[in-house]
């Protein structure tokens, strides 16, 4: 049986699953290949998804949404909220003049079995789901017949109540605004960084105790009501900010840990599920509670992955079965098309020439096979430089055209991850972050001291490995710097096309596409 799911709305995807083996044939996220961010589904996508059929798929499904606002009304399948009656639609429809089946079941749903399918753990085995968003803020217990049952709502939109303090702070967010940007949260994230911790002042409690008050939900956040507040366009570079950034977050999670140390006494393994699931700060202090035999986050823990989550609810309705086999190289394939190669000289790909231009400081565009899924550049669409200069960190960070003092992510040889890191286990995702125990690690180091560490072994990645590989035989260190590879504002880059343009709007070195490493004759930095 084979299932073809749609993700409406913003972060649109098109996802495809077989039955009959349990495997995702592909996710292809609409933002992919250059288009902006959050981009609902295109035509594009829907073509490319198509190619994998031979004949029209078994199941259509679709996964639920709603407008934003206080009224949430439906505007897609079964709606954004429901786990039980009412919370899923089922029957026949005619699809290119075919009758297939068709499954819809809410948004809801689909961030809780995406985690669940994606998940090491078998079948049957009791999990906790945390689903925490931009609506949702909910714990969960899928049990042994796969049913689920919610535990407890902790707060409602947590995530739009953290980031409505970089808009609260920001001159530029109209006072009339009340729905965050999609960049505030990961903005508010960076800044905690540069918080100072410790007891809030009384503003800060002030204002933490309003945005986290149980009768004001993200729907009712309004920057007109906050016009009063020492916070309110203090500007998004000031301390002051930084402070009370870090002291809402830890606020925020503290919450959220304090009801799962009271009603979730079993230590069943915890999957996190929802946008919230983004923030590695908060991934990490979930690992580190001791509240849970394990902690899973997916790589499309946010709305990327609902297409996927979906399509399992799919599956499990039909035939009983609710776990995939996957990977997070299932996004579109890459197109090595024609391109002008004026100024550039191009060679045959040879990972060891790649590792000592690396080493002698260049940037170099990489790209292999297909994109990654989820948000995070896993190496196969990625911007690489060494590890070692802290001015290799500002030179990305102007590259990219964010702040100089940015962090920048760390790629690692899983077998020496524990040489440079405070690490204990793989982390193949980029999800959480880790202490940076070598000092020659500048560039990759973020002025707290961490990392979001992605850990590499041969099995996950093995031609990313072989070149972390080459780069240890010439450096001694089997790390670099790995950023999304993507003009601003978009996915990832999935043209050779493309890529040559954005290398030559920003300054590159050199790229990589198919088997070619492509350098200018004249680069610029």
């Amino acid at each position: 049986m084979k299932i073809l799911s749609f993700k409406s709305g913003h972060d649109g995807t098109v996802a495809g699953v077989d039955s009959t083996d349990g495997r995702l044939l592909f996710s292809y996220e609409a933002e992919k290949n250059s288009f902006p961010r959050y981009t609902p589904v295109t035509p594009d996508t829907f073509i490319d998804a198509g190619l994998w059929f031979k004949d029209l798929p078994d199941v259509l499904a679709l996964s639920g949404w709603s407008s934003n606002g206080a009224d949430h009304v439906t505007t897609s399948g079964a709606g954004y909220f429901g786990i039980g009656a009412g919370s899923e639609t089922v029957g026949k429809r005619t699809f290119f003049g075919k009758s297939v089946d068709y499954y819809s079941s809410t948004h809801e749903r689909a961030h809780i079995w995406c985690s669940y399918a994606m998940s090491p753990f078998r079948q049957g085995e009791p999990c906790y789901v945390l689903l925490w968003e931009g609506a949702l803020g909910d714990f969960y217990e899928i049990d042994s017949d796969l049913t689920i049952h919610n535990r407890g709502q902790v707060m409602t939109a947590p995530g739009t109540r953290f980031a409505f303090l970089n808009a609260l702070a920001d001159p530029d967010f109209p006072v009339t605004g009340n729905s965050p940007r999609p960049q505030d949260p990961g903005r508010l994230m960076a800044a905690c960084a540069f918080g100072e911790d410790g007891p809030p002042d009384a503003d800060e409690t002030k204002l933490i105790n309003r945005l986290l008050s149980s009768d004001l939900g993200g729907d009712t956040l309004r920057k007109s009501d906050f016009v009063t507040s020492p916070f309110f366009n203090i500007g998004t570079d000031s301390q002051k900010l930084k402070n009370m950034a870090t002291k809402l977050s830890k606020a925020i999670f503290q919450k959220f840990r304090d009801y799962a140390e009271q009603n979730l006494p079993e230590k069943h393994p915890l999957l996190i599920a929802g946008g919230c699931g983004l923030n590695g700060h908060w991934n990490t202090a979930w690992k580190q509670s001791g509240l849970f035999r394990e902690v899973f986050v997916p790589p499309t823990t946010g709305d990327s992955g609902c297409a996927i989550g979906t399509a399992v609810d799919a599956m499990r309705h039909y035939t009983g079965q609710a776990k995939l086999e996957w990977s997070v190289y299932s996004g579109q394939s890459f197109c090595d098309d024609r391109i002008d190669t004026q100024g550039m000289t191009a060679t045959e790909l040879n990972l060891n020439t790649i590792a000592k231009d690396l080493l002698d400081g260049k940037i170099i565009g990489w790209t292999r096979g297909n994109c990654e899924i989820g948000p995070r550049a896993l190496g196969n669409r990625s911007i690489l430089a060494a590890p070692f200069s802290p001015e290799t960190r500002t030179r990305l960070n102007r590259i990219k055209g964010r702040a100089s003092n940015s962090p920048v992510a760390p790629s690692c040889l899983e077998e020496d991850a524990a040489l440079h890191f405070d690490i204990s286990a793989p982390s193949p995702y980029m999800m959480d972050f880790h202490r940076v125990t070598n000092p020659d690690l500048a560039a990759a180091t973020h002025v707290d001291g961490s990392a979001r560490v992605q850990t590499v072994n041969r099995n996950q990645n093995p031609y990313f490995y072989d070149l972390l590989a080459a780069f240890k035989a010439v450096s001694g260190v089997g790390v670099l710097c790995n950023t999304s590879l993507n003009f601003k504002n978009s996915g990832f880059i999935n043209t050779t096309r493309d890529l040559a343009h954005y290398a030559r709007l920003v300054g590159l070195d050199g790229f990589v596409a198919g088997n070619t490493y492509y350098t200018f004759d004249n680069p610029r930095r």
